[in-house]
């Protein structure tokens, strides 16, 4: 839904509510299910006033749980609302008192949404609970989003002869959201779909399995990265006791296919029981709601790949809202929150100097590099492995390919496998060095770039200078070498 299309929904509910306003002034007209409810609570529902509640699209399941738990504790079963779309349009009081629909009780909506990975929850999208809180009967519609029709958030709304109660029931179905919540220690992504522009929709994701021998970094830089993010997180007592911050910021920067993406994924493997929110692309829009979600669901990972591609110099492109949203929420949570920041960038030298330089947005940055030629060797042989071909071949191919990348030597491989696959035989070393040819070759530049080695201004070299032009004058960015860290200063150092 464009921008125009959900304003024009937003005028017609507004003109649809003033319709019925003024209609209900002469003939205010209690509906069937409305009668029904009146008869549960025990008063008159007119006289009553309704608390409404929203909350993000990705916690529907939790605040099905939630109101789940609250009617097990008694009450009558939920019950659903005939009427049609109409009923989507329509706020509480006016399911219950309306001169033109006669809206009535009708079966229970249901939505499946995921609970995890590889499961899924049958839940509520539209129905009325009646609870008994403190053996006071309570009214609880449950609404999915819906942005279809222009309700961006999921939300409850309550109907209670006392305030007290309303009050009570909301602070426990708070507190049950996160205490049963199936976003606590999970993989997510958020993602919106054709109607979803302003509202996250949470996607589960495997948790990465991927260990320390599988990242082949330069000595010490994988130790490094891991003493900052599950080293704070292990010593989170002492660190508060002693009056230190927990909240912490992470840049990992360096050319494409270095690393940078699968040291995330150990990070997430060394982090079990941490929840963790991935945002890359558009998807770093919803970074307000995945840093609401981090600070809920402490321990928590955010990850921002790519950076960049927001966080370029303000001067270069104008302001940037999405800039701003990823600076607010750097900078929104205490010190105490046990929270990690991860950020990603493939151009360091572009990246906002607010971002980069202001303690306690980024206090560790750190070189994903080219391997060097030990390490372009063992990254040959990993991707070797299992394959009949010689330690000398796969050396002497990791010894041509300088400046590349760990990505290089997998889609190698790969050609070198497919060569032979096409051939109906097994690969050898001579389709080794035949697919190296193949890359290496002029025409091939193009396919080397995108695979992150082997170009013609190979970068990403530690101490390497580069300099932006922005509205704030030009600066330099001193690429760190391994494990060094950003510190405050008219210049990165």
């Amino acid at each position: 839904m464009d921008d125009s299309a959900r304003e024009f929904v937003g005028t017609f509910q507004k003109f649809m509510q003033d319709v019925i306003n003024q209609a209900a002034v002469g003939q205010s007209t209690r509906t069937p299910l409305g009668e029904k409810l009146e008869a549960f609570l025990g008063t008159d529902a007119a006289l009553l006033p309704i608390v409404t509640h929203e909350f993000g699209a990705h916690r529907l399941v939790d605040a099905d749980l939630a109101l789940a738990e609250l009617a097990s504790k008694g009450g009558e079963p939920p019950i659903g609302v005939s009427g049609g779309q109409q009923r989507e349009h329509s706020s509480l009081s006016e399911l219950l008192f309306s001169p033109f629909m006669k809206f009535d009780a009708g079966p229970v909506d249901y939505t499946s949404e995921p609970d995890g990975p590889d499961s899924s929850r049958r839940v509520i999208s539209f129905g009325v609970h009646r609870l008994l809180i403190d053996d006071k009967p309570v009214v609880v519609l449950q609404r999915a989003a819906k942005p279809q029709v222009g309700r961006e958030h999921a939300s409850i709304e309550i109907l209670c002869a006392d305030a007290a109660t309303s009050t009570r029931l909301l602070a426990e179905f708070s507190r049950l959201m996160l205490e049963l919540s199936v976003l606590r220690g999970q993989v997510l992504s958020f993602t919106g779909d054709q109607y979803r522009n302003g509202s996250a929709g949470a996607t589960f994701l495997a948790r990465p399995t991927v260990t320390a021998d599988s990242v082949i970094l330069p000595p010490g830089v994988l130790e490094t990265i891991v003493r900052h993010v599950v080293g704070i997180g292990e010593q989170k007592a002492r660190l508060v006791e002693a009056g230190q911050h927990l909240k912490r910021g992470v840049l990992l920067h360096g050319p494409p296919g270095t690393g940078k993406t699968l040291t995330v994924r150990h990070l997430l493997a060394r982090t079990p029981g941490t929840t963790a929110v991935l945002l890359t692309g558009t998807s770093i829009q919803f970074i307000t709601q995945a840093t609401e979600l981090a600070r809920a669901m402490q321990p928590s990972i955010v990850v921002l790949e790519d950076v960049d591609l927001v966080a370029s110099e303000r001067g270069m492109h104008g302001p940037q809202p999405l800039l701003f949203a990823v600076l607010d929420a750097l900078d929104g949570l205490d010190g105490d929150a046990n929270v990690t920041f991860i950020l990603t960038t493939n151009r360091v030298q572009v990246l906002e100097r607010a971002l980069a330089e202001r303690p306690g947005r980024v206090d560790l940055a750190v070189e994903i590099p080219l391997p060097d030629s030990d390490a372009r060797r063992r990254l040959f042989h990993r991707y070797a492995t299992g394959l009949p071909l010689s330690p000398d071949a796969v050396d002497t191919a990791a010894d041509r390919a300088v400046d590349t990348t760990g990505s290089f030597a997998k889609e190698l491989v790969r050609r070198a496998v497919l060569t032979a696959a096409e051939a109906e035989r097994t690969v050898t070393d001579d389709d080794l060095a035949a697919a190296l040819d193949e890359l290496l070759a002029s025409s091939a530049q193009l396919a080397r770039n995108l695979l992150g080695g082997g170009s013609e201004s190979p970068g990403g070299s530690a101490g390497a200078e580069s300099s932006a032009h922005g509205s704030g004058g030009t600066w330099t960015a001193h690429v760190p070498g391994p494990g060094a860290s950003f510190t405050s200063g008219s210049t990165i150092e």
